[in-house]
């Protein structure tokens, strides 16, 4: 009884959750190459390295923007890649109209002489090819869909981690002796059998095999969509879990006009790091952005440290107040909470930023993977029903013939 209702479950959540997983999974596929892809499809918005020369520093770079923008204010800037600075931008006179105003909410520029490079509504498939990557970027996290897709992918997650564990259940063989010999079969693929038992057969090996790995895509998943719910909750519930939302109160009004602007804050945060790493034990390697947040009125330096887990992401952040630039929150992605590091582990592992080529390639592949998983529980189900109704159909028909029976007697002879 209780194998049959886990069967239904995994069924229907496998059928709801079909388009999303192949979606995600395909997309996903493709941005484990983000960077490549992104100056593949868009090479004019990287600037040619310059080995001779430092990159500019955040505060000019930000300086640099603003006077290429008159009427736009820059919120963040960021080394998101060593060819590459990324300043986003708000309208100075109102702030919350986005990109609206502008026309566009990001400038790219060149690190070592602040020449822009392009501007962007970022994720505007419309602009064409300058958005691919970020579009992909938006489909994979919410669907093209703002926080609506959020929420939905979120929950799709949430189900999608349940899931692991029922269909895990489901290959574990039912009953009586010789365990290990009755489960081997639901690793093995075999191949030379019909069409509907290889894709059984793929399966059900395909997600034992790499069951550990859609755990933490799932899991990983839940976080970066339910990031203020159900991962709080359940991470808090075995570890020591800081997160930077529940830390940080948002302000009752927006701060509009810090008093710091970003040469301050670049120098107040340059010294908090220097200051944080004396006490906390890291060192600080390179900075890689500076934003003001003001929902909460603070500025967050981040940093790349020898506390970092990812290889070209940097998780290590300094929060200070963006008037008095006292010090509100170190962030650092491992060996200060314990839940920080399981959340800083999990991020990593998903966007596909440790372990170098060979993970990133792995991360490709498993895209492409629970594409195919989701495709073939479709089509098992897609069998399985068709048939149910042949089934039913034949038990219609043998119904209906014992129900009418000819006369033992041709009416012709009785005459």
């Amino acid at each position: 009884m209780i194998r049959r209702a886990f069967v239904w479950l995994h069924r229907w959540a496998g059928l709801l959750m079909t388009f999303f997983l192949v979606l995600v999974g395909l997309t996903g596929s493709l941005l484990a190459f983000k960077s490549e892809l992104d100056h593949l499809v868009t090479p004019q918005l990287f600037a040619a390295p310059k080995r001779t020369s430092a990159p500019l520093d955040l505060a000019t770079l930000v300086e640099r923007a603003e006077a290429s923008v008159r009427e736009g204010r820059a919120i963040r800037v960021a080394l998101a890649e060593p060819d590459q600075v990324e300043v986003w931008m708000v309208p100075r006179a109102s702030p919350e109209a986005g990109a609206g105003a502008l026309g566009f909410n990001q400038i790219l520029l060149d690190p070592w002489t602040g020449k822009e490079l392009g501007r962007r509504r970022w994720g505007d498939i419309s602009e064409g090819w300058i958005n691919l990557v970020p579009f992909i970027y938006k489909l994979h996290f919410e669907l093209a869909l703002g926080m609506t897709g959020v929420w939905i992918l979120g929950v799709v997650a949430l189900v999608w981690t349940l899931d692991c564990f029922i269909g895990f259940y489901l290959t574990l063989p039912a009953g009586g002796g010789g365990f290990w010999r009755r489960w081997k079969p639901a690793w093995l693929v075999k191949w030379s059998a019909g069409a509907f038992r290889i894709n059984f057969d793929l399966h059900r090996a395909g997600g034992l095999w790499l069951w550990a790995a859609l755990f933490v895509f799932a899991w990983s998943s839940v976080y970066m969509n339910l990031w203020d719910t159900a991962y709080t909750w359940a991470t808090r519930a075995v570890f020591d879990y800081r997160p930077v939302w529940s830390e940080l109160a948002e302000l009752p009004k927006p701060l509009a006009n810090p008093r710091l602007d970003f040469r301050a804050a670049l120098q107040t945060g340059e010294q908090l790091a220097a200051e944080q790493g004396s006490r906390q034990g890291f060192t600080v390697q390179r900075e890689i952005g500076l934003e003001f947040d003001a929902e909460r009125g603070v500025y967050s330096y981040n940093v790349r440290s020898s506390r970092d887990i990812r290889d070209k992401a940097a998780r290590t952040y300094i929060y200070f107040d963006a008037d008095t630039g006292a010090l509100r929150l170190l962030e650092l992605p491992s060996g200060q909470y314990s839940g920080n590091t399981v959340t800083a582990w999990l991020a990593a592992l998903h966007m596909a930023d440790v372990f170098g080529l060979p993970y990133r390639i792995f991360v490709c592949a498993l895209g492409l993977a629970i594409a195919l998983l989701s495709v073939t529980g479709v089509y098992i189900w897609w069998k399985k029903r068709q048939a149910r109704r042949l089934s039913a159909s034949r038990r219609r028909k043998a119904a209906d013939a014992a129900v009418w029976s000819p006369p033992l007697v041709s009416p012709i002879a009785d005459q």
